[in-house]
């Protein structure tokens, strides 16, 4: 079994074929020179805390332990379906019984010329948050290009070390396709009470560089000056190497509903496949740490027969400042929107189909009362229930006994 690309997906498929029993030879390929690691805390944890360290997701110990070999610093440039191996980076070959691409994805790149140097960042791996690290301390001028997950969470963290921050998006307001209206205004408001500096419908003509600053020239004339700046407008799957190989590519490497690509021996799983999901009745493609942590222990176990469906209900969290942000399932503008306040403790907002069913919640505020909303509004989903929408919008009745 040979997985390419170690991180959260690839990881725990790895792990994951051992825990199902299979004994044969697993090989993880990494292309970068460190044990794999989570990626959810470069933009909070790696960028705040005194001596950063990654986090990692299994030590070398473990994997010894568990006889997975772990080929880092290392990539795939080529498959040979037919002989069933694939071309490593310093030209030695693999031969696979089943292969998982892994691949994830990269930082989506502006429309326009970018220069490249110090003063200019994306935000993808731990060497990517350390560089960013260095520059944001007390006086920096941080000019954050995108107002999504990860432009927001490093304003956050940057703005909480000292940095005078702004950020730019080109959209008419803040996470687009990713929360309401009602809710991206109560982030908006929260990130200007930290410091941030936020515009909307902004769109970067150019970017020009000297020794002491960069330049950022919007549309219109604007010209904003900054010690760093930080793209983050999103994100593209790497879809490259199974290209190349003849796989079906559809927002992503196609996969069917086990995880398996157009050739039966070769899976996907995580940021880099798209794949068809049962409760939408469409083929989607998550950035999600859960959903890749959680695709890669489906994809092993169905590459050893299992043949079992993924079907888990997605899920993502975003923290900002002391509040998180999370969101079950997936929601259209047909549906309806259902609010429920929770006073102090932040906001709910539901999406019913025109079936009455449950698909989507989202929700802002204290995580210990969001996390639990969310978990039910979940259960909700993944059971296709449909609740009274005055059920609720009502705080007064519990979620819990919705579930029935």
């Amino acid at each position: 079994m040979v997985i390419v690309g170690a991180g959260e997906a690839g990881t725990a498929a790895a792990v994951g074929l051992r825990e199902s029993g299979w004994r044969g030879k697993v090989v993880l390929i990494g292309n970068e020179a460190m044990p794999p690691y989570e990626r959810p805390p470069l933009s909070k944890a790696v960028l705040m805390e005194a001596t950063p360290q990654p986090k990692l997701l299994v030590t070398p110990e473990r994997l010894t332990e568990l006889r997975i070999d772990y080929l880092q610093a290392r990539s795939v440039g080529s498959i040979n379906r037919a002989a069933r191996t694939v071309m490593l980076s310093d030209e030695g070959q693999l031969p696979y019984e089943r292969l998982l691409l892994t691949t994830g994805s990269r930082p989506r790149k502006l429309g326009i010329p970018v220069p490249s140097g110090s003063r200019i960042a994306t935000l993808r791996t731990y060497a990517d948050a350390l560089a960013i690290r260095q520059m944001i301390g007390q006086g920096c001028k941080v000019l954050v290009i995108g107002g999504g997950f990860i432009g927001l969470e490093v304003a956050a963290s940057a703005v909480s070390r000292g940095a005078s921050v702004a950020l730019i998006e080109a959209g008419p307001r803040l996470l687009t396709r990713a929360v309401p209206s009602p809710m991206a205004q109560l982030i908006k408001a929260k990130h200007e009470r930290f410091g941030v500096h936020i515009q909307t419908g902004c769109i970067v003509e150019s970017i020009d560089v000297n020794q002491r600053c960069v330049r950022v020239i919007l549309a219109g004339g604007e010209i904003h000056l900054a010690d760093l700046v930080v793209i983050g407008v999103g994100a593209m799957p790497n879809v490259e190497l199974a290209k190349a190989a003849g796989l079906a590519i559809d927002n992503g490497v196609a996969v069917d509903a086990n995880l398996a690509t157009s050739d039966p021996h070769i899976f996907a799983a995580g940021d880099c496949c798209s794949f068809p999901h049962r409760l939408y009745g469409k083929r989607v493609r998550l950035e999600a740490w859960r959903n890749a942590q959680r695709q890669g222990v489906a994809a092993a176990a169905n590459m050893v027969g299992a043949n079992r469906p993924y079907e888990d209900v997605p899920w993502f969290w975003s923290d900002q400042y002391d509040e998180t942000l999370q969101i079950a399932g997936l929601y259209g503008e047909e549906d309806i929107q259902v609010v429920r306040d929770l006073g102090a403790n932040g906001q709910l907002v539901f999406y019913l189909a025109a079936d009455g069913r449950l698909v989507a919640a989202c929700g802002f505020g204290r995580l210990s009362t969001i996390a639990k909303e969310i978990r039910f509004a979940e259960i909700m989903i993944g059971r296709r229930l449909a609740p009274r929408a005055e059920a609720l919008a009502d705080p007064a009745i519990n979620l819990k006994t919705l579930l029935g």
